[in-house]
């Protein structure tokens, strides 16, 4: 934390690295005679701090990366290089955020491990955690869709854009007592801005997230096919997506997916060549 706030503050070069992270351990881990894992904490920052950087953006909106105290900034840094890039088996989810939170107590100002708290879980419960258990715990409904129109250019499908870099599929959360095929158009419709028609059910998915609170949650996922019948897309301000776009049918191979979110689409296109 000390090389990077070192290099933020003075707008160090990244070659300059090598002989900052010499002088920091001489001056402030006398003795330290292995310091491979500061050179790859260091080095993974700057590699990725782009990615990272905008990723702090999403996560946290109301506060433009400039505007982050230093120390702040850079904790959250090491906190999402070793959340997103970092071996899980040395430092765990759990483990890299505590310790996060650890160094903006103690070098940050008074509200910053509730910050860095806010910013690294909202990432955490993004990804979804790291290990899954087969310990019984709690379940979860979504519902979404693979939405599509027909344009003058053929079959077009709407899609968002996450965080991450991937472009996915639109959902949401099934209240209570309601049925998939309502939440599903509820959702889009707030999400996304779409009026939808469900045609039928394609798949479901499962998988586990974590949450820093509350645990491990078991979320199912039902999708649909769906006809949209409005064609202006806008997004919902959320901190976990930052894009929504039609895409002609022949584009989709291009774009960077999930490969199960991937698999359902290829599930809806080969219906509607049937029907279409």
């Amino acid at each position: 934390m000390q090389v990077l706030f070192e290099k933020d503050f003075n707008n160090l070069d990244a070659l300059t690295m090598d002989d900052v992270i010499k002088d920091n351990v001489e001056k402030l881990a006398p003795g330290l005679e292995d310091d491979s894992f500061v050179r790859v904490l260091v080095g993974g920052v700057i590699k990725n701090q782009k990615k990272i950087d905008k990723i702090i953006e999403k996560a946290a909106p109301e506060w433009p990366i400039e505007q982050i105290a230093i120390v702040d900034r850079n904790v959250l840094r090491i906190g999402l290089f070793e959340l997103l890039f970092g071996d899980k088996k040395e430092v765990p989810s759990k483990v890299a955020i505590n310790e996060s939170i650890e160094l903006a107590k103690t070098f940050g100002g008074d509200a910053s491990g509730k910050f860095i708290n806010g910013v690294l879980g909202t990432v955490y419960r993004e990804i979804g955690g790291e290990e899954e258990e087969e310990e019984k715990m709690k379940e979860e409904k979504l519902a979404g869709a693979v939405v599509y129109r027909v344009a003058e250019d053929g079959i077009n499908f709407a899609l968002v854009h996450d965080i991450f870099g991937y472009w996915t599929l639109s959902k949401g959360h099934v209240e209570e007592k309601e049925k998939l095929e309502d939440a599903t158009v509820r959702e889009l419709k707030e999400e996304i801005n779409l009026n939808i028609k469900i045609e039928e059910e394609l798949d479901t998915n499962e998988y586990i997230a974590s949450h820093p609170e509350k645990g491990k949650i078991r979320k199912i996922v039902t999708y649909f096919l769906a006809e949209a019948k409005t064609k202006t897309l806008k997004l919902k301000d959320t901190g976990g997506l930052d894009d929504v776009k039609w895409f002609k049918m022949e584009e989709l191979s291009e774009l960077k997916m999930y490969e199960d979110i991937r698999g359902i689409i290829t599930m809806a296109i080969k219906i509607l060549s049937k029907k279409l």
